[in-house]
């Protein structure tokens, strides 16, 4: 099974489809808040490391882990692949921190992964 996981920010366009998409807009610190990490994105060490210190994320990646992993042993499941979607404000900080973790989890357990980045590189959204 071929797994796919596209991070991308709501405030660009409508969410890609996919099998799971996680929605971390509302339940975890957005790195935007913070004027020094605002025009950085998931490229520079520093988003990183303040997403993936948030409480909650390492449990929601192995949990997304998990749950990837029980599409695969359902009937049928290897003749379709699978679509994550990770969903955050403007896409830039939480997602693509999140899909590039959950990717290199899904990766040790020898997935075939590949991870798309829709809105990374978009201008930041003024809110």
């Amino acid at each position: 099974m071929k797994i796919t996981i596209t991070s991308f920010g709501y405030g660009h366009a409508e969410p890609p489809a996919a099998h799971i998409t996680l929605d971390l807009r509302w339940h975890f610190r957005d790195p935007h808040v913070d004027p020094a990490l605002r025009y950085l994105t998931a490229e520079d060490q520093p988003v990183r490391d303040a997403v993936l210190e948030t409480g909650g994320i390492a449990e929601l990646i192995d949990a997304t882990a998990r749950l990837a992993v029980c599409y695969e042993m359902g009937p049928g499941s290897d003749q379709h692949d699978l679509t994550i979607a990770v969903g955050c404000a403007g896409g830039r900080h939480r997602a693509p921190t999140v899909a590039h973790a959950l990717a290199a989890v899904l990766n040790l357990e020898d997935y075939d992964v590949a991870v798309l980045h829709r809105d990374l590189h978009r201008d930041v959204i003024d809110r």
